[in-house]
């Protein structure tokens, strides 16, 4: 295991950056977690004991802190989504290239055993692509309230934000995808802020692309489907199942895992990228370097929301 000297930084308390910190300490790394309401920007920029930052702040405190990361040359891992604005994500990784090959960005379901299936398959045959992501944003956590919270606010909130692995994880199976609109529906009180959220794309190759998500599914599901001309890939990314359908019949695997492991992925190669270490190459290793264009369409998509309706739901 490759540790760096000196401190990890962990930015944030809330339930991201606790488990962040707790992964770090698991693997063997000093850290210190900061919570925002009392961060100190001055005494942190005048240590020299700091290794590397782990951003885990709500979304639009992002761009100050990753300046002093590049003033201070530390690597850093900020989590998703970066931006939700082009230009701001532009200016992220404008500021982030000194240190954008020793960092990453928060998508740690890059490291789920299905998806890493899928990367390693032959997919050129695909003509449909359909992922969904649902689940009733009032059930996420004990004693959270949604109106007090980030993903109530018309700036930086919002299912498309909240949720956007899925975009994430399809392009990166899909590089070069293009989008034509985004449809969603919002909600009477929330103004602005989306709840259930459709994005239309195609592949280079001209192959359909539905990408949909909500905060109102009673029962939690996050699929991806991938249709082509020899088969049919089926996979439950909550199961950790993947089933492949031809003319033969159905073939299912089973991948046991640990939400966790995911995690302790992304930390234990944050870890050892800001310890110099080279690692074997990977396509799907979110760093930070590599990502624009998954921060680009994430914010691409949320500047052609085109809102449908609106909801009247309880939120409690």
């Amino acid at each position: 295991m490759v540790r760096p000297d000196g401190v990890i930084a962990v930015i944030g308390a809330g339930s991201i950056g606790r488990r962040h910190a707790g992964n770090l300490a698991a693997l063997g790394a000093r850290v210190e977690l900061l919570p925002w309401r009392s961060f100190d920007k001055a005494a942190l920029a005048a240590r020299t004991d700091i290794a590397g930052v782990v951003i885990a702040t709500e979304t639009p405190i992002r761009l100050e802190l990753i300046r002093l990361c590049s003033a201070k040359n530390w690597p850093f891992y900020a989590e998703k989504p970066l931006a939700w604005q082009v230009d701001q994500a532009q200016a992220i990784h404008a500021a982030a290239a000194p240190v954008a090959a020793r960092s990453m960005v928060g998508f740690m379901m890059r490291w789920h055993p299905v998806v890493r299936a899928l990367a390693a398959m032959d997919l050129s045959d695909t003509f449909r692509i359909q992922a969904e992501i649902g689940h009733d944003v009032r059930q996420w956590r004990p004693d959270w309230s949604f109106a007090a919270s980030y993903a109530a606010r018309p700036a930086g909130g919002g299912v498309l934000l909240d949720l956007c692995h899925e975009v994430d994880l399809v392009l990166a199976l899909f590089p070069g995808l293009h989008l034509h609109d985004v449809q969603s529906l919002g909600h009477a009180e929330f103004p602005a802020v989306d709840f259930a959220t459709s994005l239309h794309l195609t592949t280079p190759d001209g192959a359909a692309v539905r990408i949909a998500m909500d905060y109102l599914s009673p029962v939690f599901v996050r699929r991806l489907v991938i249709s082509g001309l020899t088969r049919r890939i089926e996979a439950d990314l909550l199961a950790s199942r993947l089933t492949i359908l031809t003319d033969a019949g159905a073939r299912t695997q089973d991948f046991p895992f640990e939400r966790n492991d995911m995690f302790l992925a992304a930390m234990r190669e944050f870890l050892a990228l800001a310890a110099g270490a080279t690692l074997p190459d990977d396509p799907l290793r979110p760093t930070f370097a590599a990502m624009e264009p998954s921060s680009l369409l994430i914010a691409r998509a949320w500047e052609q929301r085109q809102f449908s309706g609106a909801l009247t739901l309880p939120m409690g």
